[in-house]
């Protein structure tokens, strides 16, 4: 069959013959329809983000749109190595399998899953959160976190606070549901008064030094428990965190993703989430490749249009 394979670390997929997968009891053979690039995915191939593989060579892909072989439509994630979402079939294990509608575009929904995923499952399964809740959403301007401004208003959030360093887009998302936007240049003299209003959620998809602020005015903003979700790092993978902002204050902090929820709850979350699609309108910009185009579509990837390979 043919797949996106990874030969080594750091180098695109390349376009080729893979093995057929076998069906042992307890998994799925499934027949792709789509598959995206996302962070994770691009992570993996280049050999740096935590789950990567060190085993080679195996298909790229960490989930897509496909068909059972009875013909019921679904969403896979993680599939069994060394095959992966980017091939015409891939190996999944049941539970790692959802069932979606048929009319759901299968581009959109390959393209929304996993920055759909990110904020779905921090805000329902982490977080918590409850109607009417203030949500701070800390890098709001690329996919993932313009996705989440419309999945927490959907979750019933009552304000939504967004941060980033682009003017125009934080503006775009003033009229799409954001109530409060902020440079991240600003946040040192915003943060504070917001804070002593009361922020019940923050979503963290930088980390770095506005993780680091937002952490700060969370906890001298007063005995309000914050709950801080930390989701992705694109601002840097650390920070000195002082121990006093943990023993002063209610703040809870955690992560969401791949080891702090376990697969079978992050497919359940996008399950949710494209089964909530029709009615909710969730979108992501996105274009279609044909997977014999995978090396050249991964050296042009942007993140901010995602590009999903078609079978």
């Amino acid at each position: 069959m043919k797949a996106a394979i990874v030969t080594t670390a750091g180098q695109p997929p390349v376009y080729g013959d893979f093995q057929v997968p076998q069906a042992k009891p307890g998994q799925q053979i499934i027949q792709v329809e789509a598959s995206a690039i996302s962070q994770v995915v691009k992570g993996r191939v280049a050999g740096k983000h935590y789950s990567a593989s060190s085993t080679f060579p195996y298909v790229a892909g960490i989930d897509g749109i496909g068909r059972l072989s009875n013909g019921e439509r679904v969403y896979f994630v993680l599939p069994d190595a060394p095959w992966g979402g980017m091939a015409e079939l891939t190996l999944v294990s049941t539970e790692h399998c959802v069932t979606i509608p048929d009319t759901l575009d299968a581009v959109n929904a390959a393209a929304s899953a996993n920055p759909g995923m990110s904020s779905w499952a921090a805000l329902t399964r982490r977080a918590q959160l409850n109607a009417g809740e203030t949500v701070l959403i800390n890098g709001a301007t690329g996919t993932s976190g313009t996705l989440a401004v419309a999945i927490a208003r959907h979750l019933g959030a009552g304000k939504i606070i967004v941060t980033g360093r682009n003017q125009q887009a934080l503006a775009t998302l003033l009229t799409q549901g954001a109530d409060i936007a902020i440079e991240l240049n600003d946040l040192a003299t915003a943060l504070p008064p917001l804070f002593k209003q009361g922020v019940d959620v923050v979503l963290d998809y930088l980390w770095g030094d506005s993780a680091l602020g937002i952490l700060n005015a969370a906890v001298a903003g007063g005995s309000k428990p914050v709950r801080f979700v930390q989701i992705g790092s694109l601002s840097g993978q650390q920070i000195p965190l002082h121990s006093h902002l943990l023993r002063s204050s209610a703040l809870k902090l955690m992560g969401s993703g791949i080891g702090s929820l376990s697969v079978e709850q992050l497919t359940a979350s996008v399950g949710e989430l494209l089964n909530a699609m029709p009615q909710a309108g969730f979108s992501v910009p996105c274009q279609p490749r044909p997977l014999q185009e995978v090396t050249s579509a991964w050296l042009s990837d942007d993140s901010r249009c995602r590009t999903v390979f078609t079978l």
